[in-house]
């Protein structure tokens, strides 16, 4: 059989197969503040900017509203965030960390720290290995945006 059909010379496969452990490893940890993967995801990028609109925070995480809401109402359920509408545009939904939210980053400040010790690499290597997938994401993206309507 052709070379390029075998499961582990496939990108997509190894990219999968990896996401799928680190997901693992991180699981127990996640299971200790109490939060899920996605909700960690939220809380990363509230950690970093503070507050943020939801149709801001569904682009930056790559989640359609159809995804993000039921996951917003079950964090600010926990009280870990709030949702509240701009007054001068109550279009415009802004998501915030409550003071649970921000403590928690106390806790889970640990998380990155332990994929290094998991991933047998050095920080370094890891930071290099992330850009490079980095870019890989953004060059699928740009050409399948220009070649959609080929594929």
């Amino acid at each position: 059989m052709e070379k390029h059909l075998n499961l582990q010379d496939h990108l997509c496969f190894s990219l999968y197969a990896c996401s799928r452990a680190i997901s693992r490893m991180y699981r127990p940890l996640l299971d200790q503040l109490g939060i899920t993967y996605p909700q960690y995801l939220v809380l990363l990028v509230l950690w970093e900017r503070g507050k943020c609109s939801i149709k801001d925070l569904g682009q930056r995480l790559d989640l359609d509203s159809g995804t993000l809401t039921p996951l917003l109402k079950r964090m600010e359920s926990k009280q870990l965030i709030r949702r509240q509408r701009l007054e001068e545009d109550e279009r415009v939904v802004v998501v915030t960390l409550t003071e649970k939210g921000e403590t928690l980053w106390r806790e889970a400040v640990c998380i990155p720290s332990s994929l290094v010790r998991s991933s047998g690499l050095q920080a370094e290597e890891l930071k290099e290995l992330n850009e490079k997938i980095q870019r890989l994401t953004e060059h699928v993206l740009q050409f399948s945006a220009e070649n959609q309507h080929r594929l």
